[in-house]
């Protein structure tokens, strides 16, 4: 049973900072993308950053220069640092990891349980 769970998130002022972690646990062969998106008052859940198994990574052009998505296998962590953070970052962030548990199966496709981020003006 593969398991992520978050932590890190707070309120912060704005211009702040905060670091999120997505925790994972259970017998995984590879891990395929790692992303983090987020969902914002009156809007539908967002993309915010992936990072594929070669390293390379992605933002949002909204968060792009302030956040930094990164992982340590030796904590089979991945993480959000977020700087410079603005009112309209406010929102639930939600981990999710594309993996295959075994060589050759399918992709599986899991979420953590969200984290809230508050930032005030």
């Amino acid at each position: 049973q593969v398991r992520l769970v978050e932590s890190g998130g707070g309120l912060v002022q704005a211009g702040g900072s905060l670091r999120l972690s997505c925790t994972v646990s259970g017998d995984i062969f590879r891990v395929n993308t790692e992303a983090w998106y987020r969902q914002t008052p009156g809007k539908e859940r967002e993309w915010v950053a992936s990072r594929v198994s070669g390293g390379a990574t992605n933002y949002a052009d909204s968060i792009k220069d302030r956040f930094t998505i990164f992982s340590d296998n030796t904590k089979n962590t991945l993480y959000l640092q977020m700087n410079n953070l603005k009112p309209e970052d406010t929102g639930v962030y939600y981990c999710n990891i594309k993996l295959r548990v075994r060589p050759g199966g399918k992709q599986y496709d899991y979420w953590g349980q969200g984290a809230q981020v508050t930032v005030s003006s």
